[in-house]
């Protein structure tokens, strides 16, 4: 006789999963933190706060004549993935190109977040673009920032990037030029430049922004934000030893990415450090470590295209062999997928599956709250920590040292509970009834994420009849892939959205750099001088990536408030416009579309 499958209920109990309670504790704690303004309550850096974005690691200003000149090529930003889109026009033959960056040198995330412990969240081996092409392999599984941004240079000197680059530079506007099928380039040097393309690789985190919080103009101590780590201030590296912090009452504000890696260091060195939390991330094993010299000696050509793309197959549940990675992020799809199975191995019928991953989803949750009350010996700060929301509303962490961190005399929690701060006084911060006098406050409060697209690049895109790019996305981004929008002839993006969603992002930047000088080479071999995406070709794509993410909104609309939901507005978060099945389906369309002719292109 068969055996009966288990029910919902039965499954919830074999994983210790109650339904119902943790529905209404993250329904609880997301009602918390929902704030009217949404992405309003944040502050653009202009102004009076302009200075917490310029360049602190600048040694020796650059001094130069403005450039006139004609190219076929202008990529905005050196980091990753203006590295990659030049590496790649370097390898298609195409070498008149201008990389402008706005930094002192290439390295994007790496050349600015230098603060104590930043290091990538995805495995060095699979993050850092080109190893194979530069020859280098990575000291240790997670390479801290000042590895990256030596890779980053890495790069720039094998594919001889420097003289073709134009560093601390900042473009002013982009302008087409109807009659001579080119962009007017124009940089706050005086530069006059012609270009044939623009690819666009600024990133979609790269201006940092404060929170509203009342009085914050008005603290008479220091102040800086990661991204612009001071070392003057603190003295040290990024390894630590600031002794410039052994007297001082510091206070970091925030506690995402970020603040996960530089809190054990600033409560190892600061006198005394207060963490200001609005909503406490997910935060799960680490596990670094050095790279065995056993395994180089093993590897053979193509080795990280491999890995890079059994990390993506293991994500998405499609591979059925090795998991090369064996990290966090892939022991997080294997934690949850184990509960998409009934402990008898039966299978889960499809109308139970999306049950099955509620149940997957909350399991996790219980395992990374279990962890936070093993290691935090107090209490009332455990309880703080507990993050109580689906495990992709935010992006996960790891981290082996925040939660212990603690655990020290000197480090206290201000848990705001989704409220942040009551205001700023001279002297230090206010949160219920309570002030904190503090030397130093220490905003780890991320970059702009639904804001225009001109904003965060600070400047604006003039397309073929006039119309901004601000103008064009007002109600929404629209491109066809992510890639390129109409009415902006031969203007690529990288890294936008409307494409599949990996949290490798230099998987995702790699991709979409060959498809775009693809287009460019198939372009001049037709002797063709202008690439536009039709009307037509546009629309179906956003209709169709906004129907197919209708399915993953019930999930967004349960978040707390952050990024990938856009503070609570999810059609302006990082997640609604991305491609619903994933990017290993992406990846597909996207070879099929090349492989048909590429149509929605027109090439005249």
């Amino acid at each position: 006789m068969a055996t009966e499958a288990p029910t919902r209920n039965d499954l919830a109990a074999a994983y210790g999963v109650n339904l119902e309670e943790l529905r209404a504790k993250y329904a609880l704690e997301r009602q918390k933190r929902l704030n009217p303004r949404k992405n309003e309550q944040f502050i653009e850096v202009t102004g009076d706060f302009s200075h917490y974005i310029d360049d602190p690691y600048i040694e020796v200003p650059l001094v130069r004549d403005a450039i006139a000149e004609e190219v076929d090529a202008v990529i905005i930003g050196g980091g990753f993935g203006g590295l990659l889109a030049a590496s790649k026009l370097r390898k298609a033959g195409i070498d008149s190109f201008r990389i402008i960056e706005k930094a002192g040198d290439f390295g994007g995330t790496w050349y600015w977040n230098r603060y104590p412990g930043a290091q990538c969240d995805i495995e060095a081996y699979i993050y850092m673009p080109l190893l194979e092409e530069t020859g280098y392999i990575p000291t240790e599984k997670y390479a801290h920032a000042a590895e990256l941004f030596e890779h980053a240079k890495r790069i720039g000197k094998t594919f001889d990037l420097y003289p073709s680059t134009l560093f601390q530079t900042q473009i002013t506007e982009l302008r087409w030029d109807e009659d001579a099928d080119r962009w007017a380039v124009t940089t706050d040097r005086g530069d006059k430049i012609r270009a044939r393309y623009v690819l666009s690789a600024s990133g979609p985190l790269n201006r940092p922004r404060l929170p509203g919080i009342p009085g914050i103009a008005s603290f008479k101590g220091h102040t800086f934000h990661t991204s612009r780590w001071d070392y003057g201030y603190t003295g040290g590296h990024s390894r630590g030893e600031m002794t410039g912090l052994a007297d001082k009452r510091v206070a970091v504000i925030g506690t995402g990415a970020t603040a996960i890696q530089c809190v054990p260091y600033v409560a190892r060195d600061a006198k005394h450090l207060y963490v200001v939390q609005r909503t406490p991330s997910t935060v799960d094993v680490r596990g670094n470590k050095p790279t065995d010299p056993d395994w180089v000696k093993s590897l053979k050509p193509g080795w990280q295209r491999e890995r890079m793309d059994n990390f993506i197959a293991t994500l998405n549940g499609v591979n059925a062999g090795t998991d090369m990675v064996d990290d966090g992020w892939t022991h997080l799809f294997h934690d949850t997928m184990t509960a998409l199975r009934h402990p008898d191995g039966s299978a889960i019928a499809p109308d139970d599956l999306a049950q099955a991953m509620e149940i997957a989803d909350f399991r996790k949750g219980n395992d990374i709250r279990d962890r936070i009350a093993r290691t935090v010996t107090d209490d009332k700060t455990a309880a703080g920590l507990k993050p109580w929301y689906g495990m992709f509303c935010k992006r996960p962490t790891f981290n082996d040292e925040y939660l212990d961190a603690f655990n020290r005399p000197n480090v206290s929690l201000i848990d705001t509970e989704g409220r942040g701060p009551d205001r700023i006084t001279e002297t230090g911060i206010v949160f219920g009834g309570v002030e904190y006098p503090v030397d130093c406050i220490i905003f780890a409060t991320g970059f702009e994420t639904g804001t225009a697209y001109a904003r965060r690049a600070a400047f604006e895109i003039h397309g073929a009849d006039g119309q901004s790019l601000t103008e064009k996305f007002a109600t929404g981004t629209r491109t066809l892939y992510g890639l390129a929008t109409h009415g902006f002839p031969n203007f690529f993006m990288m890294a936008l959205g409307q494409n599949g969603f990996k949290p490798n992002i230099t998987d995702t930047l790699d991709e979409q750099a060959s498809h775009i000088v693809q287009v460019i080479v198939a372009a001049k071999a037709a002797g063709k001088t202008r690439v536009e995406v039709t009307e037509q070709a546009e629309t179906a794509w956003v209709a169709e990536i906004r129907e197919l993410a209708r399915a993953g909104r019930p999930y967004l609309e349960t978040c707390t408030p952050g990024y990938y939901t856009g503070e609570g507005d999810i059609d302006k978060g990082l997640l609604v416009d991305t491609y619903a099945p994933g990017p290993i389906a992406f990846t597909k369309v996207l070879n099929a579309w090349c492989d048909s002719g590429r149509p929605g292109l027109e090439f005249s």
